[in-house]
């Protein structure tokens, strides 16, 4: 029985069994999301597609086909089933079959319990879990972060070919806000997750700092934005 009617069977039934479907309907909905597996259900936009294959690839580690799933696309669908762990989740790419990948754009998932709805096209989404749900808004954001610091350096450069450097040096400092907002942005949405591969995906990606070997062999640590020295 669906949720919808099971819910319009406890009040037709009244209140005296109410407190049993209550718990029933929890404890289904309990296992449907917690049993370690993760469902990835996904749509191809294009007729073309139909009958190829589509990949899960881990972004880290090998690509053999121990690691590597792949299935057809059968009535513009594609679902996986994967058993994770805390310990084994990770952070995966959904692909086309090389042969039909132009125009679809590849997508990030991350691998973890829970049912993953993916849509792949031209500018391809996913959400359902958590740290997917996360993964969306960072790749809407990084988009748009990704169009305007283009505009930034194209306005740039033809400001410093026509000899307006007085504008130019405003649109360069524009341009560095823009890049630090997004900087900052993406540090906190993983500060905000506290841990998980997410969170490690970004911090990977923006680290607070960076270490540096310098000529006499020792190690220093330096501010990732200001390339300033951190006294130890």
């Amino acid at each position: 029985m669906k949720e919808k009617e099971l819910l319009c069977e406890v009040k037709r039934m009244g209140k005296k069994v109410l407190p049993f479907y209550l718990f029933t309907f929890l404890l289904l909905s309990a296992c449907q999301q917690n049993d370690g597996k993760c469902y990835i259900e996904g749509t191809v936009k294009g007729e073309q597609y139909e009958g190829k294959r589509i990949f899960v690839v881990p972004v880290n580690g090998p690509k053999t086909a121990e690691y590597v799933d792949s299935m057809e696309i059968t009535n513009g669908k594609f679902h996986f089933v994967k058993d994770y762990t805390k310990d084994t989740m990770q952070m995966y790419q959904i692909l086309m079959d090389y042969h039909y990948r132009m125009g679809l754009q590849p997508l990030l998932i991350v691998g973890e319990p829970g049912h993953i709805h993916v849509t792949i096209d031209s500018i391809s989404s996913a959400g359902g879990t958590p740290q997917n749900d996360s993964l969306q808004a960072w790749k809407e954001v990084t988009e748009k972060f990704n169009r305007d610091y283009a505009t930034y350096n194209r306005t740039l450069s033809m400001l410093r070919e026509r000899g307006l450097l007085e504008k130019a040096d405003t649109i360069e400092q524009q341009g560095y806000e823009c890049r630090m907002a997004y900087k900052r942005y993406s540090r906190q949405l993983a500060e905000n997750m506290k841990e998980g591969v997410l969170h490690d995906f970004i911090m990977e990606l923006f680290p607070l700092t960076y270490k540096r070997k310098m000529p006499d062999g020792s190690i220093k640590t330096f501010n990732a934005d200001t390339n300033e020295e951190i006294p130890e």
